[in-house]
């Protein structure tokens, strides 16, 4: 144990950090005297912390590791007793070192095996002269600095070295190539005005419905590479880890009656952003296209001859199907799947009881299909989409589950009939989709929230002298 600290210290020497080891045991594997640039044969006495900066306690005994741990806390030394973190003041990483990249990984001394496997998989998926990568691209700094003055420019000017093929070129070993090329690139840069070439362009991104790990790796890619990200209330603060640190966040979320930013003052901003040079992301719970009003952003930024891409999100409806078992279409239950949403234009104002309008659905023509119906921001008007469905020939007791928070930690399935819609959906406050038809019958039953549960039987699975497949109820 004492060899492997002493081999990464020693490193650190060779490589002159000004790491200097000394070594004090009775008796010393040679390997480990090999190393030190001091060996003291004999027991650990305190003297032996004088002028001492990092302090390994790596012995078998116990209590001789806690006496010298204790000194050197007592003088204010850094100590490190492996396999001990209760009597550490700091911990060793496992580090990878491709000098002078050097990536640390660390699990906080709770499993240092669990660290060196990971940074074998890092090792393998590093190539060996990304450390004279850096060295190469470092000695340009200076001469990149000179050409663009804004920094915006200059990280774009590197993130297409270091993605395109100059950088290809010099881990394949054509270091001189590399080298021309670069200057050629930067030569022309120069000729070209390179600051004012740059221009700004929007992606509109689907977030998915909630969990970080649906992103799609283009989303990720955008993300990381975007100066400015204009987010909705819809996307949760864990994908937000994935924007850059320096990228500027521009928060216009909306909730029911209460629109922080309207959508004019949001198109309004995509374009500004972009036509400054910026590359905008426009994040968006969900899809952009799925009840996003990514076409009405979309068609603002054409209009205005800013270059727009589309990233696609999981939708709603995909994610939480996915994430409470229930499939949108199965053979015998569900031949196709609807999605619309309870929030559309409606057909007329406000009745003159100041009644809310109603949405402009076909509900006979929804209530007719053999599809599953995924009703998007329905939760207030819950009780109406059942009394439509049902008024327009819809069983009353089809199958209905409301899923609050869909693919996050704190999801809510809860399942019913559609004649209780409303009760079911009452007393929930978060983003929540609603799903009807006879597939809910098929939801994991450990997904579902609710506490009663309710046979019914599923049409071409249950035999008549099985009992019906169930699931849950609420009250």
């Amino acid at each position: 144990m004492a060899l492997r600290k002493a081999r990464l210290v020693a490193g650190s020497a060779a490589q002159g950090r000004g790491a200097r080891l000394v070594v004090v045991a009775p008796e010393v594997h040679p390997d480990l005297a090999s190393l030190a640039a001091e060996v003291r044969h004999r027991p650990f006495t305190p003297d032996d912390l004088d002028g001492v900066t990092l302090v390994f306690a790596a012995g078998e005994d116990e209590d001789e590791a806690a006496k010298v741990a204790a000194l050197a806390r007592a003088r204010g030394l850094l100590v490190n007793v492996p396999d001990r973190p209760h009597l550490s003041t700091f911990i060793m990483p496992a580090i990878v070192d491709r000098g002078p990249i050097t990536v640390a990984i660390s699990t906080n001394g709770t499993s240092p095996v669990l660290a060196r496997r990971l940074r074998a998989r890092i090792e393998a998926a590093l190539e060996p002269g990304l450390g004279r990568l850096a060295t190469f691209l470092d000695s340009f700094r200076g001469a990149v600095r000179a050409v663009k003055s804004d920094e915006t420019a200059r990280r774009r000017f590197w993130e297409r070295v270091i993605d395109g093929p100059i950088a290809q070129r010099f881990l394949a070993g054509d270091e001189a190539g590399a080298h021309e090329q670069l200057v050629k690139t930067l030569n022309t840069d120069a000729a070209a005005a390179g600051d004012a070439a740059e221009g700004g362009s929007v992606a509109l991104v689907g977030a998915g419905p909630g969990d970080p790990d649906l992103l799609t790796l283009r989303a990720l890619r955008v993300l990381q590479n975007a100066d400015v990200v204009v987010h909705d209330k819809l996307v949760d603060d864990r994908i937000l880890d994935y924007v850059r640190r320096d990228a500027r966040r521009i928060y216009v979320g909306k909730a029911k009656s209460c629109h922080t930013v309207s959508q004019d003052e949001i198109n309004a901003i995509l374009v500004r952003e972009a036509q400054a040079g910026h590359r905008v992301v426009r994040l968006k719970g969900g899809d952009p296209f799925v009840f996003g009003r990514g076409g009405e952003e979309m068609a603002v930024l054409r209009a205005a001859g800013v270059a727009v891409e589309l990233v696609p999100g999981i939708t709603a409806a995909a994610g939480c199907a996915a994430a409470t078992g229930i499939p949108l279409t199965h053979r015998g239950l569900a031949q196709g799947i609807t999605l619309v949403t309870a929030h559309g234009a409606a057909h007329s104002g406000p009745g003159a009881d100041g009644s809310p309008s109603e949405p402009a659905i076909d509900w006979t023509a929804l209530a007719r299909l053999d599809h599953t119906l995924a009703i998007y921001m329905g939760l207030s008007k819950a009780g109406l989409v059942a009394d439509r469905l049902i008024a327009a020939g819809k069983a009353p007791d089809t199958p209905v589950a409301v899923i609050e928070n869909g693919t996050r930690p704190d999801q809510t399935l809860i399942v019913g009939t559609l004649d209780r819609l409303g009760a079911l959906a009452a007393g929930l406050a978060g983003p929540a989709l609603i799903l009807v038809g006879q597939v809910v019958t098929l939801a994991h039953p450990a997904k579902i929230a609710a506490d009663i549960l309710t046979t019914v039987p599923v049409p071409g699975r249950d035999a008549d002298t099985t009992p019906g497949t169930g699931f849950k109820a609420a009250v």
